[in-house]
């Protein structure tokens, strides 16, 4: 501020001394010395320079001011409303540190993204179609939790979410799946999360129904006293075991042929061509019929899923259900697209190899958006969010199409586990690998406890056969694991209502063996 108020000034003075016009302002003073005389001028120079400064000062103070006042009007008229507190970025990190340690650019990274989505759905319709994902590539070694931030966001924003691997797409043309199938295997996903999302909604009224169809079929036309008694036998699991007759009916649909490895079914498949649709109500006049239904007799108990899923099929709409998955899947779905790095071209290649740059082609409208042809329907791939991965142990990320990589502008780098990292993550985690060997035992009658100086001396021999022969992560967790319980789970009939302590020297006794082999992998050619 200060620094712009002597450039103003020294720019007015300037100014002022160089029309000739100003000097005449001072003949009067030409009876004083020449101290005097330039003394009062740089005296009335500056008071011309304060005037001139303040009023530069006020014009370059309020018309940014009224600008901008003008801009936040504007952008108001585009919102439709406010976010709430459920999903912000800090809560979003808080579940994921549920599951995940470690990772906090990663987390970071998707949190971010997950609450733009919910941003975007708050704009009105001209604003939010122009703003488009922020897709992910994620660099990492294996089993450092790449794909299970990705599962975890997806779970927390109840959306469309498929987990697909680079590797088996080939590029168009040739034998094998294309890219366009990822879309299709996300419709599907989306449709299945509507139909969960259905079913929990209206789960009271189905089993309502389901009550009385099996009620129906214990007592038939009998008098109207002995329901309630039933419904609250039914309620206890007391008639679980009653043989009963049921009618099950035919599931719908014929497969009428096959398009790559996928059927097609009557009712789901789409042409637009008069010749195929001819020949497509042929097979549905002679190879389409109603199916009778069949009476069978068995167990209550193994009654109750098929009439669940009668009675399902009637409160769900078909076709509601689709037009549902369709709209969450262009606005909600994520595509997580893991072992990207193993499509990259490598350098000593002269010839181009379907399953790699072909596919990182293919792979370039989809990221950037177009228009993909499912069997339910066309989907706009423009706001679909996609997270690529890959460990590039053999590549680096710029071997990737630089067109590719302009498509996936957030890197984020997720770093290998230490020893530490592994010890939280076989105690602090949600649900982790201790917890989950107890809980099986348990059913058994074995109660089993895991001493501190165990769970240090597990994580301590999963690093160092990580170090020592190849680095997988966390999953080296789950081979310390079962090798560690192998024997009590065999054997588990000899610990039945016992109690077993799991201490550091049960560990060293028992991972002994498996430390050796892998201390003998270092010397194997």
């Amino acid at each position: 501020y200060q620094r712009r108020v002597r450039e103003i000034k020294i720019f007015v003075i300037h100014s002022l001394v160089m029309q000739a016009g100003i000097l005449k302002k001072f003949r009067v003073f030409k009876t004083l010395n020449r101290k005097k005389l330039a003394n009062t001028q740089i005296y009335t120079l500056t008071k011309f320079a304060n005037t001139r400064y303040t009023t530069v000062a006020q014009r370059e103070r309020v018309e940014p001011k009224t600008e901008v006042l003008k801009d936040e009007k504007a952008l108001m008229e585009e919102i439709s409303g406010f976010c709430d507190d459920e999903l912000t970025p800090t809560k979003v990190m808080h579940e994921l540190d549920k599951h995940i340690i470690g990772q906090y650019e990663a987390k970071r990274a998707v949190a971010v993204a997950l609450r733009n989505r919910i941003r975007r759905h708050k704009l009105k319709t001209n604003l939010s179609q122009e703003i488009i994902p922020k897709n992910i590539l994620m660099v990492g070694p294996t089993g450092v939790g790449k794909t299970e931030v990705a599962r975890r966001m997806a779970k927390l924003a109840n959306a469309p979410f498929v987990k697909v691997e680079a590797t088996k797409y080939t590029e168009v043309g040739f034998r094998g799946r294309d890219v366009d199938s990822i879309i299709q295997d996300l419709v599907d996903a989306g449709i299945q999360l509507m139909r969960e999302n259905e079913i929990n909604a209206r789960k009271a009224e189905i089993e309502e129904k389901v009550n009385e169809r099996l009620i129906d079929a214990l007592i038939g036309d009998t008098a109207d006293s002995n329901v309630q008694e039933f419904k609250s036998l039914l309620k206890d699991g007391s008639l679980e075991d009653i043989q009963i007759d049921i009618d099950i009916s035919p599931k719908e649909g014929v497969v009428i042929g096959r398009v790559g490895n996928e059927p097609y079914t009557q009712g789901q498949i789409h042409f637009e061509d008069p010749n195929v649709l001819g020949v497509i109500q042929g097979l549905k006049q002679y190879s389409t019929f109603k199916m009778p239904h069949k009476k069978k007799r068995m167990k209550l108990k193994e009654a109750r899923p098929f009439i669940m899923e009668e009675e399902t099929n009637k409160f769900l709409a078909q076709e509601n259900l689709i037009h549902k998955a369709l709209k969450a899947v262009e606005n909600d779905g994520i595509v997580f697209i893991d072992e990207i790095d193993k499509i990259c071209g490598s350098g000593y290649q002269h010839h181009a190899d379907a399953s790699t740059e072909g596919v990182q082609r293919d792979l370039l409208p989809l990221i950037e958006g177009t228009i993909v042809a499912t069997k339910q329907g066309n989907i706009d791939t423009a706001k679909i969010l996609f997270i690529a991965s890959g460990a590039f142990h053999r590549s680096k990320p710029s071997d990737l199409l630089a067109e590719l990589l302009g498509r996936l502008p957030i890197r984020v780098e997720l770093q290998a586990l230490e020893e530490k990292d592994l010890l939280r993550i076989l105690t602090e985690t949600e649900n982790n690998q201790i917890r989950q060997q107890r809980a099986l035992l348990k059913t058994e009658y074995i109660d089993v406890q895991f001493t501190k100086e165990a769970t240090e001396k597990i994580s301590s021999i999963a690093h160092e056969i990580n170090v020592t022969v190849e680095n997988i992560g966390a999953r080296r967790l789950h081979t310390v694991i079962e090798v560690l319980m192998e024997d009590i789970n065999f054997h588990c009939e000899e610990y039945k209502g016992k109690s077993i302590i799991i201490d550091e020297d049960f560990v060293a006794a028992k991972l002994r063996l498996l430390k050796e082999k892998a201390d003998l992998r270092q010397f194997i050619l």
